[in-house]
């Protein structure tokens, strides 16, 4: 019997379904590969990174590899535990869950002396805060970008007379070579400690058995070595890349200034203008990125002073006072005076509609919150008053602060030794380019009373922010603290000042500030930022900025920043005026014709809540609440080695985040690999039968043909 057309001939429409079969395989391992991931990792979601900071001479900070660093984890509760770490441990590297109260210099000295060892450091944080003090900062903050150098008070320069910080370790000026995170969350804390016990810790100090609980930590930095050298690359990947990779940014953000009396900002004023200024400053840090409450060292202060704005912003004679009055707040101080030196450049280069010799005075708040029988220092430069115009001029101006202080029972103002210097501060920047009467209040003589300057624990309670257990967020935000009456204190008095010295003295004993001011804005940068007052003063389009939680101080390079944004809105509304104009008219106040961008800012702003709290009532604003750069003169001239003005930058990153999971042991690990490796060999020859064999094993069934007899 013969066939027709029969045969054994392979199907092309098998191999096809063959290789959507293969495809489907594939395509179903890469779906289940996020649950596979989960089932493995448990990632950290409130952590902090210390990241790589860079200025003319050095970086500081810390960095993991480009692939993360991963290490056993062992939990560190005392110095004793530090041995196991060091040399005991027998399967290095660690990763170290550090108990906050050991963070300090000495310890970090001994991991950094064994780095080998150490794969990266989780610190939790301390509570209560510790009580001997803590600041990563230097006891020198700013030195050698003051007014004092070896050729103008060479006898003040680099604190000789004394230790502004006495607390400070100067951690967070070191540079690691390995990663090392903060974490915030107390839960997650508790699940790595957990993990500890259960997988690493063994009786007897015998080596525990495997799996083991490990960390790997990413925070790969992008720039190395000093600002000179990460922004050239930048530059030189600019000029020549159409795609380039910047390593680093400058620190950078916004000053936010207003004045008493509008001017018109698109020019400058005339010589013979006097205008006094009150200044303080926006900006803290901690050893880690973002994370800078700044409570003491700079909240207290700038809420002071956006108090003692709106007080004198009341006075029925404001608008007609012989002289004006400038509220400035400095952004990016910490680092070697950023605001204030970009505004006295711009200042003697006609970049700013206020020019250094418009300057009558100059009133800085310093560290206000922590004083001790309600003294409040006043701290003046004794090199400049050897001019004896400017002794004139500051004794003028503390007899003056005396004077509006008689009144204000919670405040006492105390007169210093002429021959002591200065204390870190703006005013400082404004002397090196002329003298100018000035003094700096302070709730200090000589060093801080901040115990935790520039750190994680400059929070509300070291300020003594605390509310009465059982209230709502409502009632917490109108809760007028001891605090806020104290500092509403400090803004009567230097309302009050400002008041004089404008040439003020009809109203000046009616000029008070309000403690539910006060109180409402330490709530809101200091507690919780999303709260009914934040919203009602701000755009619309920047709620999403207000988070449950207290706003950060840190300046950062992405501007401006969210507390930026608010103290600046905070500003408009408490001495601005609402006014009747559409949302339209108020974003164009052009179209109106009795309207002056020149004059003021116009903000729309969402408003308070109706009477029914369903929806809000929004307002024009009208103000001269302003923003003013706050970036380096250095960049502007390309001067990134610069002796005389801060530059310092912050590395850029790829990707920032923790996770634990459990790993075995190296055996185990190479046994898996060559298992791996066997079946890998042998699906690659099993399917190099199957495919040889194709047109055997894969056959189309036979046609019916012709049939011959």
């Amino acid at each position: 019997m013969a066939t027709a057309g029969g045969g054994c001939v392979a199907d092309p429409g098998s191999r096809s379904l063959l290789r959507l079969l293969s495809f489907c395989v594939l395509l179903a391992g890469l779906c289940e590969g996020n649950s596979v991931e989960r089932k493995i990792y448990i990632p950290l979601n409130k952590t902090a990174p210390c990241v790589r900071l860079l200025n003319a001479t050095h970086q500081i900070g810390c960095q993991s590899s480009i692939s993360g660093d991963t290490g056993v984890i062992h939990v560190v509760e005392k110095e004793e535990d530090l041995q196991w770490v060091l040399t005991d441990g027998p399967n290095p590297p660690y990763v170290v869950l550090l108990e906050g109260t050991l963070f300090t210099r000495d310890v970090m000295e001994k991991l950094k002396g064994r780095s080998g060892r150490i794969a990266g450091l989780a610190v939790s944080l301390a509570k209560p805060s510790p009580a001997s003090g803590f600041s990563p900062s230097v006891q020198c903050p700013n030195d050698g970008f003051g007014v004092y150098s070896n050729s103008y008070g060479s006898q003040f320069a680099h604190c000789r007379a004394f230790q502004w910080n006495k607390v400070g370790d100067g951690l967070a000026y070191e540079d690691f070579s390995f990663p090392i995170f903060l974490l915030e969350d107390e839960n997650e804390t508790n699940v790595i400690k957990q993990c500890y016990r259960d997988h690493n810790l063994s009786p007897n100090g015998s080596a525990p058995a495997f799996p083991l609980c490990a960390m790997q930590l990413f925070s790969h930095m992008h720039a190395v070595v000093s600002t000179v050298t990460c922004m050239r690359r930048s530059l030189i990947q600019s000029s020549f890349s159409i795609s380039p990779e910047i390593v680093c940014d400058p620190l950078s953000d916004y000053n936010v200034w207003s004045l008493l009396k509008p001017i018109n900002t698109s020019g400058t004023l005339e010589p013979d203008d006097r205008v006094v200024v009150a200044a303080t400053r926006l900006d803290s840090r901690s050893f880690f990125w973002n994370v800078a409450p700044g409570a003491e060292s700079a909240v207290a202060s700038f809420v002071t002073q956006l108090a003692a704005a709106e007080a004198l912003q009341k006075a029925p004679d404001a608008a007609t006072l012989p002289r004006n009055v400038m509220f400035v707040f400095f952004q990016g101080e910490t680092f070697d005076y950023i605001g204030s030196s970009r505004m006295v450049y711009d200042m003697e280069n006609g970049k700013f509609p206020v020019q250094l010799e418009n300057i009558d005075s100059f009133v800085e708040l310093g560290q206000v919150a922590l004083r001790n029988s309600l003294e409040l220092w006043m701290h003046t430069d004794p090199m400049s008053q050897k001019n004896e115009t400017v002794l004139n001029q500051v004794e003028v101006l503390l007899s003056t602060l005396e004077q509006s202080g008689a009144g204000v029972p919670t405040v006492v103002l105390r007169r210093l030794n002429q021959s002591q210097p200065l204390p870190p501060s703006s005013l400082q920047r404004f002397l090196r380019a002329r003298n100018v009467s000035g003094v700096v209040l302070a709730d200090h003589s000589d060093s801080f009373h901040n115990l935790y300057y520039q750190s994680i624990y400059d929070t509300a309670e070291n300020i003594n922010v605390t509310y009465p257990a059982g209230q709502s967020p409502e009632e917490d935000l109108n809760f007028v603290t001891d605090t806020a009456k104290a500092l509403a204190g400090v803004a009567t008095v230097l309302a009050r000042a400002l008041y004089r010295l404008a040439g003020g003295a009809s109203f000046n004993d009616t000029i008070q500030a309000d403690p539910h001011t006060v109180t409402r804005l330490l709530y809101g940068f200091l507690v919780r930022a999303n709260n009914s007052w934040f919203q009602s003063i701000l755009r619309p389009d920047l709620r999403s900025y207000l988070g449950d939680g207290p706003l950060q101080h840190y300046i950062a390079v992405s501007s401006p920043t969210n507390a930026t944004y608010v103290v600046q809105y905070a500003l408009a509304n408490l001495t601005g005026k609402v006014i009747d104009l559409t949302r339209e008219q108020c974003q164009d106040p052009s179209q109106v014709p009795t309207e002056n961008k020149d004059l003021y800012e116009y903000t729309w702003v969402q408003g308070p809540l109706n009477a029914n709290e369903t929806d809000r009532l929004p307002r024009c604003v009208r103000s001269t609440a302003r923003l003013a750069r706050a970036l380096s003169p250095a960049f502007e001239l390309k001067q990134w080695g610069s002796t005389e003005y801060s530059t310092w930058t912050e590395s850029r990153w790829k990707d920032i985040r923790a996770r634990i999971f459990l790993i075995a042991s190296k055996e185990l690990e190479f046994i898996t690999l060559i298992v791996g490796f066997g079946i890998l060999v042998f699906s690659l020859i099993v399917t190099y039968c199957i495919n040889a064999k194709a047109d055997v094993l894969f056959i189309t069934p036979r046609e019916p043909g012709s049939v011959s007899y």
